[in-house]
């Protein structure tokens, strides 16, 4: 019961919602360029994760979230798997001020797709051959907050002329 008066209490007055639309992919690709070379050799490649997040406004309290997720795997500076996922989702989000809303769609909404994301990653690399791959967890809202700090610090920097 106290759990339930916290809750009710640190929730905001203005009965902000984020409903689940529809999750989906938008976008699967994988390239295996060193198959099947690559099944015989006894090194595990490197793997280097690249992420991003956008968000287009679809209608009033409408928003689609894209989580891209790049991995590339190397053995000795040769790329032997190439995999993207495009993980989205149709969210409406009502009752939420202005001021709050787009640091909930960069970062909420994401986080909210990379569980799926995940389960689309480990499932594409066992299909190329390779073992499940599973993304580690990963804080999306401090990613989000050091690109904008970097933002900030972009603007706060002179720009010199040039002639």
């Amino acid at each position: 019961m106290a759990e339930n008066s916290n809750a009710a209490a640190s929730a905001p007055e203005n009965n902000a919602q984020i409903r689940i639309l529809k999750i989906y992919v938008k976008d699967l690709s994988l390239e295996n360029p060193a198959a099947p070379q690559i099944f015989q050799q006894d090194k595990m490649p490197s793997v280097d994760i690249n992420m991003r997040a956008e968000a287009n406004k679809l209608a009033d309290d409408t928003y689609e979230s894209v989580l891209t997720v790049t991995l590339t795997f190397k053995l000795e500076e040769k790329t032997v798997l190439l995999a993207e996922v495009k993980q989205a989702g149709i969210f409406n989000i009502t009752g939420l001020p202005e001021a709050a809303l787009q640091p909930l769609i960069a970062t909420h909404l994401p986080s909210v797709l990379f569980p799926y994301a995940r389960e689309v990653v480990s499932s594409a690399t066992a299909h190329a051959g390779f073992p499940p791959f599973y993304l580690p967890p990963t804080n999306l809202e401090a990613l989000y907050q050091q690109q904008m700090a970097a933002q900030s610090q972009l603007q706060e920097t002179p720009t010199s002329a040039v002639n």
